[in-house]
């Protein structure tokens, strides 16, 4: 049984296209600008050396914790910034390079075909991404290639970005048309691995009321795990508009394709991960085999009004037609007497499309000597989603197939059917959203300030299973379930300025996650009618600007997970909600300058993450979460010796963890040291070498259970060329 994608655009021919006809617009309005110059008027020369201002890693203010303009110093809880210095600086290039830095927050293994961060202690997830604030959670891998900064807040965060957000949540902030001076950037990657990417950033006003911006991916290359393939595209061109001084409008468009080679990681022995060769694969070891590819096409729109005194208004639409397709091959664990590992299959197939429109109106109001900023807003959602899953058999209809440690990627043949275990499925679900929110920003006085807000969403989620039966058994079909939740997301934070300098505050917040799953597709008979899972987190913190450019961050937080499912003794099915895991934690980060010469970005996390109820046979009372490890440190230094000369020096620490909540397999420590070397050319041209895993250590980055281990990359290197024009 096949099914084939939908025609797709030809993304490299779309993305050189766009960018040459970018660059030949700007060139020639910066031709004909130069014409009408005096021939006398001679402008001065401009040299560009050092770690400007520009480059500094340090945001002060965001709305990504209030949908308002706030200074981070003044929101009640831990948001870390990772800005486009940072990125550049670290050459990061996807969401696991992101939070090595982010205190808090980490990363599983996915089934090695997307990102799966896990916020405080609470269960992976692949919901909680937004793209400038509206939800972007189908399973893929993010890239970075059109992002201006990634929003990393920690914490139920439903108030703010609905259901979901149980830990934590991560939003992308894209470089979108503006009026600001012209940009023709682009950037060159080359290293280890057959590593070859180009990145295009062009833009320009072209009036007094439009602007255009084109930002463009291409890469090819491959990596260290056996027979590694990454290819990606992406094009994104937005317009802005400006009709007049007091409204803006950008409308967008983004096709992004990727495709890869999966691969799932290595099995354990004796509660640690198989001592192998970081590129040992279990499975077919052609990539053709074992595809994850993504294809997706988002639509967006943004219109700000600003009405003056305060009072503004605006809205956002984005649609976007995800195609996601993976296959690949999954080790069970390794049988000691025969040294033989079994080695099942399954393919997974999802389109999805999503529908957001968002309304937001802010204003200020006085009563006395309290001011307040008010935010009310309105969200309207609808998500169509098809799935089909498949298992693979090998010779004889067997559902799994057991090869030599010794040789553990030969060929396999495989035939990939609709009913091979009772986890395929054939089905659509349809979701319905609409969300109120009211938030109060107010200031007590200028030393107290207090943060207010509650929102109702109501989420309806449709499921149609379409066919039963097979070699094995599929669930009883077809059939049809739905739920229908009414989520309040209540936030409360309280704010004390001790000095100017110093910020301590209180903060209590909910968020609540339905039963269909992150990706809306586990409704079924017996928890259609349960209650969503609640999360409920107890904050408290301090930040102090230690001078103006340098930001430290404190918090102690509390996260209990309620209503979760397990299994009940006299029925004998998980229709029992319970309180069903904990974690106590403190967060701490510092981001900004020591000296103008020195940046620095870091941060340390202690998580005690524990279940409160068994819920499983592998999941048992008082188990540590999986893929939580107790501490993490991390900390990245820029020093710039000379005006055109710097180095980076980073060190990120985790504390054994162990792969999964049966507790019987640990992922040893590890210490990873990177480095980097900064040249700057003249004022276009900036050379950059980034070493990753200075030392060669050899280490294991996450898990997806207990024998799917994933070891990090050895020594590798990236040499990068950034040119502006």
């Amino acid at each position: 049984m096949q099914h084939t994608s939908r025609p797709r655009l030809s993304p490299l021919n779309l993305m050189l296209r766009l960018a040459f006809a970018g660059a030949a617009t700007t060139g020639a309005l910066a031709h004909a600008a130069e014409a009408e110059q005096k021939t006398d008027a001679t402008l001065p020369s401009v040299t560009v050396t050092g770690h400007s201002d520009a480059d500094a890693y340090l945001v002060k203010r965001t709305t990504a914790g209030t949908k308002t303009d706030t200074a981070i110093r003044d929101l009640p809880q831990t948001v870390t910034i990772i800005n486009q210095a940072l990125i550049k600086d670290l050459s990061m290039q996807s969401m696991a390079d992101v939070v090595r830095y982010v205190p808090g927050i980490g990363m599983a293994n996915g089934e090695g075909n997307r990102d799966s961060p896990i916020f405080r202690g609470s269960a992976s997830a692949s919901g909680d991404f937004y793209i400038d604030g509206v939800r972007d959670d189908v399973e893929y891998y993010r890239d970075l290639y059109n992002v201006e900064q990634v929003e990393a807040l920690t914490g139920p965060n439903a108030m703010i970005f609905g259901r979901g957000g149980s830990g934590g949540v991560i939003n992308r902030a894209t470089k979108q048309a503006n009026f600001d001076a012209p940009v023709r950037a682009a950037d060159l990657t080359l290293g280890s691995q057959q590593k070859r990417r180009l990145t295009v950033d062009v833009g320009q006003a072209i009036s007094d009321t439009v602007a255009l911006r084109v930002t463009g991916l291409v890469e090819d290359s491959e990596g260290y795990q056996r027979n590694a393939t990454l290819k990606r595209y992406g094009i994104n061109p937005t317009v802005a508009i400006r009709p007049n001084r007091d409204t803006r409008i950008v409308l967008g468009y983004e096709h992004f394709e990727d495709k890869r080679a999966t691969d799932r990681g290595v099995p354990s022995l004796n509660g640690r991960p198989l001592d192998l060769p970081v590129d040992t694969f279990f499975g077919d070891a052609n990539p053709d085999t074992r595809p994850t590819r993504l294809n997706s096409d988002a639509l967006s729109s943004l219109i700000d009004f600003d009405f003056g005194n305060g009072m503004h208004l605006s809205n956002k639409t984005r649609y976007t037609d995800y195609d996601k397709f993976y296959q690949n091959y999954n080790a069970g664990a390794l049988n000691t007497r025969t040294n033989l590992v079994p080695i099942s299959a399954y393919n997974n197939h999802q389109w999805r499309k999503n529908l957001f429109n968002q309304t937001d109106l802010t204003f200020d109001l006085q009563t006395g000597a309290i001011k307040h900023k008010i935010l009310t807003g309105l969200e309207l959602g609808k998500q169509d989603t098809d799935y089909l899953r498949m298992t693979g058999l090998f010779a004889g209809n067997a559902a799994s197939v057991n090869v030599p440690l010794a040789s553990p990627d030969g060929t396999l043949p495989v035939n990939y059917i609709l009913g091979g275990s009772s986890a395929d499925r054939d089905g659509n679900s349809s979701a319905k959203i609409a969300g109120v929110y009211i938030q109060d920003q107010i200031e007590l006085s200028p030393q107290w300030q207090l943060i207010a807000g509650l929102r109702y969403d109501s989420f309806k989620l449709d499921y149609h299973n379409n066919v039963a039966g097979g070699v094995r058994a599929l669930p009883a079909g077809p059939a049809d379930f739905s739920s229908d939740d009414n989520l309040v997301s209540p936030r409360l934070g309280l704010v004390f300025k001790p000095a100017p300098a110093a910020t301590l505050y209180a903060n209590y917040s909910v968020a609540s996650f339905p039963r269909g799953g992150d990706q809306l597709s586990s409704l079924n008979s017996i928890n259609q009618g349960l209650k969503p899972e609640k999360f409920i987190n107890y904050e408290i913190g301090g930040k102090l600007e230690i001078n103006p450019d340098l930001l430290a961050t404190l918090a102690v937080y509390r996260l209990k997970r309620n209503n979760v499912a397990v299994t009940n003794p006299v029925t004998g099915i998980a229709d029992r909600l319970v309180d069903g895991q904990r974690t106590n934690g403190v967060e701490l980060g510092i981001n900004g300058k020591l000296t103008s010469a020195w940046s620095i970005n870091g941060g340390y996390a202690h998580q005690d993450a524990k279940l409160l109820a068994t819920a499983s046979a592998t999941a048992l009372n008082g188990a540590i979460v999986g893929m939580v490890p107790k501490n993490t440190i991390s900390l990245w230094n820029r020093y710039d010796f000379l005006p055109q000369f710097g180095a980076g020096l980073g060190v990120s620490r985790r504390s054994d963890m162990f792969a999964s909540t049966s507790n019987t397999v640990v992922l040893p420590s590890y210490t990873r040291v990177d480095a980097a070397l900064f040249y700057t050319v003249n004022a276009n041209y900036k050379l950059q070498v980034n070493v990753e895993n200075l030392t060669d250590k050899k280490y294991y980055q996450y898990a997806n259970g207990d024998n799917n281990i994933t070891p990090g990359s050895p020594r590798a290197y990236r040499v990068s060329l950034h040119a502006n024009f």
